[in-house]
């Protein structure tokens, strides 16, 4: 029996201002709410509500259902009440078929968002811009439901589609909240996992569909939509290790394994898709606590359509890549390596973004989140679009993306790409193709600001997260503090390092005596910076062909030059970084569309690569001196730098901060050929033994002897290359040795 009082209502004059209406009807007004919903009339009140597929519509509320009269063809319905109803109502509507629904009306609830959010949105200084932008769960004036909030300033009309209201933008306009360009709705009882879009009319007057800026979550490929969150709290159980993070010192150990995770690990086990943020926790944990990693610095992992982009073209800066699962698979990732002593870094993207036509690009119309200028906007390396560093909201959202990061999925750190590409007006440019800036220089002054504002509010607000920058030209100060004059990041990538390293030990032996200097030029600016030493992923693909495969030689030299190039960089001053795959000494290029050659450790050679890689981390966290000096010039000395006929380098590593200071020296023969019966200065007396070797047959090696028979060098009173005493050692082809006094070996 039908719960509706009476027939079916001929279509009436409606009661409110037919420009209204008319405004409404086009898809155009700006504040929906201000005809739909309750409102006084005549000393009583009106409720309107709109359902463009509805033939009756009722109000349901205290306790009575009233039928609404149809006041226009296109599913526009009132009903005049002589009370306010007491505890909210809902609307009740049939269709043609037979069919009902039961809806909360959205156009009853005042605005979500505050005076105060939008002032700090306008002046672009709302530090948790999640909680008020996106689509939001949250309880409005007593309901359930979900606030949607996006930015918008050049549109004409916007409105949320999706599963909720069968993609039709006549259900759900949204009222702009006045100058500040922002847009709202609250949506009552709409569950989780709801996939939606905004609808926008944009300045020119087009219809455009757009994924939210700031949705939590995405559909996965290759579908576009944005997807409501479950608000559910995680259970984290990480409270020990965010404690400690906290009081985390700068000159602290760091040793990065750098991961896609696409191509990490096989396919899941049921076959469908690359292994997700789940299905790797454990195993990628196990797998690194056992090299010994300080951190895993991820690949982005925000969402991007286009896999081939490796995480890098960013279409969902607050939304986990759904490829790879949900918010709270990502959760539990990085809790899992928590618990495990494990640190997480994530790649974040603010250089640019693409031009996907469902995402930031001409968001309403207009250049939005992308610069004005032409010359500013266009990437010439990527094709796609930079940031407007210099407009508050564009920053806003970005500075409060990485807060997001932090404070939501408790990652440790941000390493902030492309940096040089941010930083200069010309990057990329020739001549005539960029505009410099006030003063007349190629700085962009804008990009600088916002650098520093991130890093600034980072480290304010999460003491022990780390900023890295990868930053490839000699610009001044990144890791110095703002107040400073400098950027106030952590840490920056050292590209410089990087290339003169491979090129040298890219070179035949018999030709390293001609680029000598290659290793050594990197110590003339080592404490210029805070530096991370990155083996990364650029540096194994696009032609550049596998690290194992850049070593010349025979297998043997091939080998032996790729753990001899680990020996050296884990005791050169900053911090190892490593892309997986390296550990495995995998021989052929990265691709992300694979996955790692696991079964390479079946083999012996490949497998002692990755156990020198555990050892290099086990023996470098035990000896503080070979990274606790880092910044500071007097924790290193060379020994022996001149030697450019036999390609011999010799090092001392001190942590002359230390209570009792300690003391590594290192030792290295980049030719095969053994250099027997070499002095090496040490800072004092006693027996000095070897605590890591390269050549070591653990790991592939000859295992020829380095010292005496029992494997201790004793030092002697003879001074030599600046120290009071010395040793006497032989030095194995293509091998980095490291030696330690005995009582602290």
């Amino acid at each position: 029996m039908s719960r509706y009082r009476g027939p079916a209502v001929a279509t009436a004059r409606p009661t409110c201002d037919p420009s209204e209406l008319a405004a409404l009807l086009a898809g155009e007004h700006t504040d929906p709410h201000h005809v739909l919903g309750i409102h006084p009339h005549d000393g009583g009140w009106v409720v309107r509500a709109r359902h463009p597929a509805a033939v009756r519509a009722a109000v349901a509320a205290d306790g009575a259902v009233r039928t609404m009269r149809r006041v226009h063809d296109d599913g526009l319905f009132e009903l005049v009440l002589e009370d306010r109803p007491t505890g909210g109502y809902r609307i009740e509507w049939r269709f043609a078929d037979g069919s009902r629904a039961n809806e909360g009306d959205p156009y009853r609830f005042p605005p979500t968002l505050g005076d105060l959010d939008l002032y700090l949105l306008r002046e672009g200084r709302h530090e948790r811009l999640w909680e008020v932008l996106g689509a939001r769960p949250i309880r409005h004036e007593g309901v359930e439901g979900v606030a949607f909030s996006v930015w918008a300033p050049n549109a004409r009309a916007v409105r949320v589609v999706g599963d909720h209201n069968g993609w039709d933008g006549r259900r759900h306009p949204m009222r702009n909240l006045g100058a500040s360009g922002f847009w709202e709705i609250f949506v009552p009882l709409l569950p989780a996992g709801t996939r939606y879009k905004y609808e926008l009319v944009d300045a020119a007057g087009r219809l455009d569909l757009r994924a939210d800026p700031v949705a939590r979550r995405a559909e996965a490929a290759p579908g576009t939509a944005s997807v409501v969150l479950d608000a559910t709290p995680f259970p984290w159980g990480d409270a020990e290790w965010l404690a400690a993070r906290a009081v985390r010192r700068a000159d602290d150990r760091l040793a990065i394994y750098e991961v896609h995770l696409g191509s990490w690990c096989p396919d899941r086990p049921d076959g469908n898709g690359p292994c997700g943020f789940s299905d790797v926790a454990d195993r990628l944990a196990d797998h690194v606590e056992a090299l010994g990693f300080t951190h895993v610095e991820l690949l982005p992992v925000a969402e991007h359509p286009y896999g081939g982009s490796w995480g890098y073209q960013v279409t969902g800066y607050y939304a986990p890549a759904a490829r790879y699962g949900s918010p709270d698979d990502l959760r539990h990732l990085v809790d899992t390596l928590h618990r495990r002593g494990i640190g997480v870094l994530l790649d974040w993207v603010p250089a640019h973004f693409p031009r996907d036509a469902h995402a930031l690009a001409r968001f309403d119309g207009t250049p939005l989140y992308e610069h004005p200028d032409p010359r500013r906007a266009d990437h010439p390396d990527w094709g796609t679009l930079t940031f407007d560093y210099g407009r508050p909201e564009v920053r806003n959202f970005l500075v409060a993306n990485a807060r997001y990061w932090v404070e939501e999925f408790h990652v440790d750190g941000i390493r902030v790409d492309a940096v040089a590409s941010m930083l200069y007006l010309d990057y990329s440019r020739p001549h005539g193709a960029w505009a410099p800036n006030e003063h007349g220089g190629r700085e962009n002054l804008e990009a600088v600001a916002f650098l520093r504002e991130l890093n600034d509010s980072v480290h304010a607000h999460h003491p022990g997260v780390l900023t890295v920058a990868e930053e490839s030209t000699a610009w001044p100060r990144v890791t110095g503090a703002p107040a400073d004059g400098g950027l106030g990041f952590d840490r920056k990538w050292n590209l410089g390092w990087m290339h003169d390293t491979l090129r040298y030990t890219g070179e035949d032996p018999l030709h390293r005596r001609h680029h000598h200097d290659l290793l050594t030029f990197g110590l003339w600016y080592a404490w210029e910076e805070r530096f991370v030493l990155p083996l990364g992923h650029d540096e194994v693909v696009h032609g550049k062909g596998s690290l194992l495969g850049r070593m010349p030689g025979d297998d043997w030299q091939r080998f032996a030059t790729l753990r001899a190039l680990y020996g050296w960089m884990w005791a050169h001053p900053g911090a190892p970084l490593l892309f997986m795959g390296g550990e495995l000494a995998q021989p052929w290029e990265w691709d992300e569309s694979g996955t790692l050659g696991w079964h390479l450790l079946d083999d012996p050679a490949h497998l002692g690569v990755a156990a020198l890689v555990a050892e290099l981390n086990a023996v470098h966290a035990t000896h503080p001196a070979l990274w606790r000096g880092d910044d500071d010039p007097a924790g290193f000395r060379w020994l022996d730098v001149e030697d450019r006929e036999s390609s011999v380098f010799a090092f001392l590593r001190s942590d002359a901060h230390a209570a009792r200071p300690t003391h590594v020296v290192t030792v290295a023969n980049f030719t095969p050929v053994p250099r027997d019966g070499r002095r090496v200065g040490v800072p004092t007396g006693g027996r000095w033994v070897p605590v890591l070797g390269t050549d070591d047959v653990r790991f592939g090696g000859t295992g020829r002897p380095v010292a005496g028979s029992d494997g201790v060098a004793v030092a002697e009173d003879v001074p030599w290359q600046g120290c009071p005493a010395s040793i006497v050692v032989d030095v194995p082809p293509l091998a980095v040795t490291w030696f330690a006094p005995e009582e602290v070996a």
